[in-house]
């Protein structure tokens, strides 16, 4: 996943307050990441190729962005 290789409880930035709730997340969808206070960070579809996150791993601010970066081009078979 997008994930891979990346240490457990890096930081990140977010510069919003938008969150998925869990209760509204669909059984696909299993939670890959969440924050200190447990909003969701990061989530992925349980049977197809789907990543999403809830920050902004460009982000000077995030630890490991450009790993993260790499990681999803490579999920999506970009060189």
């Amino acid at each position: 996943g997008v994930f891979a290789g990346l240490p457990d409880g890096f930081q990140t930035t977010r510069y919003h307050s938008l969150a998925v709730e869990r209760e509204s997340l669909p059984p696909v969808l299993r939670v890959t990441a969440h924050s200190d206070d447990g909003v969701i960070m990061g989530f992925q579809h349980t049977q197809h190729r789907v990543h999403g996150v809830q920050f902004h791993p460009e982000s000077i601010a995030t630890q490991h962005g450009h790993r993260l970066l790499r990681n999803f081009l490579d999920l999506a078979g970009i060189p």
